[in-house]
């Protein structure tokens, strides 16, 4: 099948060769960036819950220990029922604390920040990639080159750093076909990158 020259922002490229299903070389980089973005953001996201979710725990468990501290003064002279009430919330803020110890939160949350941290470094990879191609410094080989090891870089980081949770599941399971299989439309691709670089062309405004 004959090749294909692709032309943006006025620079033209050397004759690109048909993808599979016709997907050009440059929408198969923007559908890659779009990827590792979603997973980007997915990952700070997880991250966030878990650290919310550990500060509300913490201070559930010290609010729980302090009553606890203030039953257990009455009960040294409030008689039997105080000091019953004292037995419980103690066990209770012991559960509490196991709870909160066998769920083990912190590495979880470390893994989805680091990964989170790489992922962005390699999304302003994807869009310095973008914008030499706009420019026109680059030429189908390079591009190639460039977005394989991109991907590669990628896949390290989602085998070696991301922890193994509901969460990582869930980003892979979604990384390819976008949230809820809606995928990844140009506008939403757009949104990230500048004006220079968008493929649609931006709203004008009507009277």
């Amino acid at each position: 099948m004959a090749g294909r020259t692709a032309t943006r922002a006025g620079a033209v490229l050397a004759p690109l060769p048909d993808a599979m299903f016709q997907v050009p070389l440059l929408d198969h980089v923007r559908l890659s960036f779009a990827s590792v973005l979603a997973s980007y953001e997915a990952h700070a996201e997880a991250a966030a819950k878990m650290a919310r979710w550990s500060s509300y725990s913490k201070l559930g468990l010290l609010a729980v220990s302090g009553v606890t501290t203030i039953v257990a003064t009455i009960a040294t002279q409030g008689g039997f029922v105080w000091q019953v009430t004292t037995a419980l919330l103690a066990s209770a803020v012991f559960i509490c604390a196991a709870v909160y110890v066998a769920m083990n939160q912190q590495p979880l949350m470390y893994g989805h920040r680091v990964s989170a941290a790489k992922l962005w470094v390699i999304c302003e990879k994807y869009r310095g990639l973008i914008a030499e191609l706009h420019e026109g410094v680059l030429d189908a080989a390079m591009l190639q080159e460039r977005r394989n090891a991109l991907i590669h870089e990628t896949a390290a980081v989602m085998e070696q750093v991301t922890p193994d949770d509901r969460y990582t599941y869930e980003i892979a399971k979604e990384s390819l076909s976008g949230p809820k299989g809606a995928g990844y439309p140009d506008r939403v691709i757009d949104r990230y990158l500048p004006e220079g670089l968008r493929k649609e062309p931006p709203a004008t405004a009507t009277s």
